[in-house]
């Protein structure tokens, strides 16, 4: 199949998944917290009855980066990867189209749930996991945890750590902070005690959440993206869908590889 011809089928499900798909913006909030970056329940829809390509890999827990700050927002600039990070919600049919296509180019991607889409779509944490992929936490609700008082940031933190706790066995490896691009120091500490040694953040923000369109969403992404940075995408929306064949193909063309999170810093 051609490039042409598979851009022609990613329009034609993209366009399927659409009318079911729920949008969900995680649109960031500026905070006034120092950020120090790093240097170096009933399941439905097709998607549950899709048989992933490697099954049964094991959930990763949280991981852990000697010598990187607490809050990173990007890896090494002096290797050869990035980071696609995909904030969890949104049909499962769409969200299982993305995964499919990082799977055919041979790529890795980290996607942080939110914890009431898990409890709506409880099989698709098992689905990111067998496709090889990296699971993390994005909060229960997707409330702005910035501007909650103490008790319920951290009931946002663990009662998401909790659902993939039942899922998968792990907390996930990674938590990144709801309708934020950085955590304030409050929320960085709730993180650190609900056993998340680092909160994750980013310096490439494709916009895909405001459905731009796919070429748009190619753009922000590649003009951003230099060795080690991680992107800011988003599951359940269908433009990204379409957007990600072109983004693998122009990383790979500057010598760019997409893997998860936790190899591109460890």
């Amino acid at each position: 199949m051609t490039f042409s011809d598979r851009r022609s089928v990613l329009r034609a499900v993209a366009s399927a998944a659409a009318a079911g798909a729920f949008a969900a913006a995680c649109a960031p909030a500026r905070t006034d917290s120092a950020t120090v970056r790093a240097s170096g329940g009933t399941p439905t829809g097709s998607a549950h009855s899709a048989t992933p390509p490697h099954p049964a890999h094991a959930a990763r827990p949280p991981t852990r980066a000697p010598g990187l700050p607490v809050q990173i927002a990007h890896g090494p600039r002096d290797g050869h990867a990035v980071a696609l990070t995909f904030h969890g919600r949104g049909d499962p049919r769409t969200a299982t189209a993305l995964l499919s296509e990082a799977e055919r180019a041979g790529a890795h991607v980290t996607v942080l749930a939110i914890g009431d889409w898990l409890d709506e779509q409880p099989r698709m944490a098992r689905r990111i996991l067998d496709g090889g992929h990296e699971l993390g936490n994005h909060t229960l609700h997707h409330r702005n945890i910035c501007a909650l008082a103490e008790a319920d940031a951290y009931a946002e933190i663990t009662g998401c750590a909790e659902r993939l706790r039942k899922l998968t066995g792990s907390i996930g490896s990674w938590f990144r902070p709801s309708q934020t691009q950085y955590a304030t120091d409050l929320v960085t500490r709730l993180a650190r005690r609900a056993g998340y040694p680092h909160v994750l953040s980013y310096d490439v923000d494709s916009r895909d959440a405001d459905d731009p369109g796919a070429p748009a969403v190619r753009r922000a992404v590649l003009d951003g993206a230099r060795p080690g940075s991680v992107v800011s995408l988003h599951l359940g929306h269908p433009g990204t869908v379409a957007a990600l064949p072109p983004i693998l193909d122009g990383l790979r063309r500057r010598g760019l590889r997409a893997v998860t999170t936790t190899e591109l810093v460890t």
